[in-house]
């Protein structure tokens, strides 16, 4: 008889979920850096990554910073948000952007995720504004709250792009400022522009999972001149004196080291060969996959080029047994890394009394969502294994 998914541990090596693939110049340039002494803050790769990314997005400037959160709380500073403002922003994703409004002393109100390609709505982001909202004395203001909404923070999630058009339409109405976090779609466009080129300022993450990384690390990407030497001038303390020690606000130590830079200009070279593959990763999984009655694959609007970061399917349920944890503890049990998206925002403790406006499509998708492994050095052979456990797993 064969054990169930949770009775025996695979004795296969185990599939990651995501693994950074290290095989350019990484070892050249983190040397240069040694060699040269080099390592901190200050340091030639930094700049040169800085360029080399605004270059990719298209944007004029680009600041980097010690992780993506941190970019987060910057750009949300310098695009205006002050203590009891509000931010609208996705519920569907990482808890960092929430955590980032909070930061700063303002307050989230959680934005459902749409249905279609599980993006941040950009209808219930009017309906929001415009019926929930009034404007007086040059401001928005929520009616409920009192408090004036300052942002809009879409989340680019799973490699795919936001429709962002609506999006912008109102917030150029109500003079809101745009933040994108675009942490885990470096390279995605709408239509033609890239993904952090799209609103006002947006932040990137190289968090060792994400397409490429730098071991850690963010960038922050904007075309306004003085958002950007106040983002620089915030990440490195404030100091505003080449040679005595003044500082003019409260800073932070956010300024991305120079080795971390480093290895984040070899990725970046190969970035273009990193998307490719992963485009091909979810073409192999959703010919696999793609007839199952039971399963919905990750989908890619007409109006995106996606760069399926953590390719992502829907089990709707088989039984009451046969659910997305039963697949995905299954999968782990026979050494392959699965795992749920996010419980969306609004459902953690720390964010329970915060304002949602939505109809729970975030909570449908958290309900269904299985994610694959998807490293950009996974084969063929590997994928097939993950689509025949899959369909073992679920009886067919």
């Amino acid at each position: 008889m064969k054990p169930s998914h949770g009775e025996a541990q695979s004795s296969k090596p185990v599939l990651p979920l995501f693994e950074p693939k290290i095989g350019g110049n990484e070892w050249k340039y983190v040397r240069e850096c040694l060699d040269t002494n080099q390592v901190s803050s200050i340091g030639a790769y930094v700049n040169h990554f800085e360029q080399i990314v605004a270059d990719y997005v298209g944007a004029r400037f680009a600041v980097a910073t010690v992780s993506g959160t941190s970019s987060l709380h910057i750009a949300l500073l310098v695009a205006g948000v002050q203590s009891d403002d509000e931010v609208l922003v996705s519920t569907l994703t990482f808890v960092a952007p929430a955590n980032a409004i909070r930061y700063i002393g303002a307050w989230p109100v959680f934005i459902d995720a749409e249905p279609d390609y599980w993006q941040m709505d950009p209808q219930k982001v009017v309906d929001f504004i415009e019926l929930e909202c009034k404007w007086r004395g040059g401001a928005l203001y929520n009616k409920t709250s009192g408090r004036c909404v300052k942002a809009i923070l879409p989340v680019h999630i799973l490699g795919h792009p936001v429709d962002m058009q609506p999006i912008l339409d109102v917030a150029r109405k109500y003079g809101l400022a745009v933040v994108e976090d675009a942490a885990e779609s470096l390279g995605s466009r709408q239509r033609e522009i890239a993904v952090g080129n799209l609103g006002d300022i947006a932040c990137f993450s190289f968090n060792g999972n994400k397409i490429i990384t730098a071991g850690g690390g963010g960038m922050i990407v904007t075309d306004n001149e003085a958002w950007a030497q106040r983002a620089r001038h915030l990440t490195t303390q404030a100091k505003c004196d080449p040679l005595e020690y003044i500082h003019d606000e409260i800073g932070y130590n956010y300024r991305m080291t120079n080795i971390h830079a480093a290895i984040a200009v070899a990725q970046m070279e190969q970035l273009d060969s990193f998307i490719e593959k992963k485009r091909q990763i979810a073409a192999n999984y959703a010919e696999g996959l793609g007839q199952v009655e039971y399963l919905s694959l990750m989908p890619e609007a007409e109006y995106a080029f996606g760069t399926y970061w953590l390719y992502t399917i829907l089990l709707n349920p088989l039984n009451l047994e046969r659910d997305s944890r039963y697949l995905i503890s299954g999968l782990n049990a026979r050494g392959i890394q699965s795992r749920p998206l996010w419980l969306p925002v609004h459902r953690q403790p720390m964010y329970r009394d915060c304002a949602f406006y939505g109809m729970n499509c975030a909570d449908h998708l958290n309900a269904l969502a299985v994610q694959l492994p998807s490293s950009v050095d996974i084969t063929t052979q590997q994928i097939e294994r993950v689509i025949g456990e899959v369909l073992d797993i679920c009886g067919g």
